[in-house]
C-alpha cells in the first residue's frame, strides 16, 4: 500500500500509533514500527534524558523509522524537541505550537515534521510554518480531538493544503481505513486500537473496563485538563469534570508540575508568572489530568484515575498483537476497496 505518507516517511503501511501518555513507550513504538507503520513516543511525561534515552531504546529495538511527540504548551516540552533534534529523530510530530523552528532544523538532517491539527485554521498555518504533514485529529479521537467530525474535518482540509493528511479519530479497522483513505486521506492514525494490544502497557483492568464499554461511554469536555478533551465515562472522570480547577487550587498543583517535570519550582513560578494567570491554571488543569491519566494507565484504577479514550472503542471486542491489528486493517481496507470498485 503506497500513499504519500508511506513515501514521506518510508514505511510499508500508512498507519501511526499517536504519541499516548504512558503508552506510547518505546516497547510499543518498535512494535508498530517493525509490523509496517510508525509510531510517536511519547514524552510528555518525560524530563530531557528520560526522552533521550528513550529514544535510543527505541533504536534498539527496530531499525525502521519512528517518531516522537511533542505537545509545546507543557512545560519542558521545548527541552525534550531539543533532545529529539540532537538525535536525529526521523519523524517529528508537533502539537498545541508553531512548528516553524522544529522543521527548519529538522529538515537539515532529512528528518520530517508532522502537525497535529484540529482546524482549517491551524493545518494552514501549520503547512505555512514548514510541516511536512498534517495529523488530522476529529471528534471522535481520545483526549484533544477537535469539535468538527474526523470525517467531515479529514476532506475540508484536504481541500485547502497541498501537503499529506493523516487522519486520526474514530479508525479502529479497515473500513475506517477505507473510508479515511477514500475522503482524501494518506494515512491513519490509530491510538485506541493500538492500546489495547498485547504489546501495550495499558493495564489489563484498564482494557477490561474499554472493552466492557460502548460508543457513547466517553465524556468531552475542557473542564479535565483545561482543553476539550474525551476520556472513559467512569464516576471519577465525571467527579473530575464536574469540580474542574480553581485559582487557589492551581497554585498548590504548580508544585506538582516542577516534580514531573524534574524542574526547579522557582523556574516554572516565573515562566507561569510571565505569561499571566490562565496559563497557570491550564499547566494545573494538566498536573492534576496526568496524576490521574497516569493510574488509570499503569495501575488500572478507575475509581480514581482517568482513561483518555476514543469514541471507537465500542468497535474494539479483541485484544490481538500489533501485527494482527495492522495486517488485518490493511487487508480490510483493500477488500472494501476492491469490493466496491466493482459497484462502479
Amino acid at each position: 500500500m503506497k500513499t504519500r505518507i508511506t513515501q514521506l516517511f518510508g514505511i510499508k503501511y500508512p498507519i501511526i500509533l499517536p504519541g499516548m501518555s504512558w503508552i506510547s513507550t518505546p516497547e510499543l513504538v518498535a512494535a508498530v514500527c517493525n509490523a509496517g507503520g510508525t509510531g510517536y513516543l511519547a514524552t510528555g511525561p518525560l524530563t530531557p534524558e528520560q526522552t533521550r534515552q528513550a529514544i535510543r531504546r527505541i533504536r534498539e529495538l527496530t531499525d525502521k523509522p519512528f517518531g516522537a511527540g511533542c505537545t509545546l504548551i507543557m512545560p519542558g516540552a521545548r527541552e525534550n524537541a531539543e533532545v529529539m533534534l540532537e538525535e536525529k529523530v526521523p519523524i517529528i510530530n508537533v502539537s498545541l505550537g508553531k512548528c516553524d523552528w522544529i522543521a527548519e532544523r529538522a529538515h537539515k538532517y532529512g528528518g520530517k515534521v508532522i502537525a497535529t491539527v484540529v482546524t482549517e485554521k491551524h493545518a494552514l498555518a501549520a503547512e505555512k510554518q514548514g510541516a511536512d504533514a498534517l495529523q488530522v485529529t476529529g471528534h471522535e479521537a481520545a483526549a484533544h480531538g477537535g469539535q468538527v467530525t474526523t470525517f467531515v474535518l479529514v476532506p475540508a482540509i484536504v481541500d485547502k493544503v497541498k501537503i499529506p493528511v493523516v487522519a486520526v479519530g474514530g479508525i479502529a479497522d479497515g473500513r475506517g481505513m477505507a473510508a479515511a483513505l477514500a475522503l482524501g486521506a494518506e494515512g491513519i492514525g490509530m491510538g485506541t486500537r493500538l492500546s489495547m494490544t498485547k504489546e501495550s502497557p495499558l493495564h489489563k483492568k484498564t482494557i477490561e473496563a474499554q472493552l466492557k464499554s460502548g460508543i457513547e461511554d466517553t465524556i468531552y469536555s475542557n473542564r479535565f485538563d483545561g482543553i476539550y478533551c474525551r476520556v472513559l465515562k467512569t464516576k471519577s472522570a465525571q467527579k473530575a469534570i464536574r469540580k474542574g480547577m480553581s485559582l487557589p487550587h492551581a497554585a498548590l498543583e504548580s508544585y506538582k508540575i516542577a516534580k514531573m517535570m524534574n524542574m526547579p519550582y522557582f523556574k516554572l513560578a516565573i515562566g507561569v508568572m510571565l505569561q499571566g494567570p490562565k496559563m497557570m491554571i491550564q499547566l494545573a488543569h494538566f498536573a492534576t489530568a496526568f496524576d490521574k491519566i497516569k493510574v488509570a494507565t499503569e495501575e488500572g484504577d478507575l475509581d480514581y484515575g482517568v482513561q483518555l479514550i476514543g469514541q471507537c472503542q465500542g468497535l474494539i471486542n479483541d485484544v490481538p498483537t500489533v501485527k494482527e491489528v495492522i495486517e488485518r486493517t490493511v487487508k480490510e481496507a483493500k477488500t472494501i476497496y476492491q469490493k466496491n470498485m466493482k459497484k462502479f
